[in-house]
């Protein structure tokens, strides 16, 4: 079974930038979704990006701000993070659909404070 491993989270602050990243143990055909949801503490876990060979999407909330971007040789997914605000603050995961099933990562804490 594919693993997927996040890094790159951390404590920046407000306007600051962040790059995470998502590794997959295995491969994921480009075809295949790849993305980033958030969960803020107390709130429920929200998408944020995703990407496949026909579509790249962001939300609203982050639109203009997060770029999501993949490596298909690397099997990997990255989310740049610009302008970060205190409400970008929360735990990010990354998840892979392959074959119809969803992999997470394990989450990557985002803090974003003076």
């Amino acid at each position: 079974q594919v693993q997927l491993v996040e890094s790159g989270g951390g404590l920046v602050q407000p306007g600051g930038s962040l790059r995470l990243s998502c590794a997959a143990s295995g491969s994921i055909p480009a075809s295949q979704d790849m993305g980033w949801y958030r969960q803020a503490p107390g709130k429920q876990r929200e998408w944020v990006a995703n990407i496949n060979s026909i579509s790249t999407n962001t939300a609203n909330s982050v639109k203009g701000r997060f770029t999501i971007s993949r490596d298909n040789a690397k099997n990997t997914v990255y989310l740049q993070m610009n302008s970060l605000k205190p409400d970008d603050t929360a735990v990010y995961y990354c998840y892979a659909v392959l074959s119809g099933d969803v992999t997470w990562g394990q989450g990557t804490q985002v803090t974003v404070s003076s």
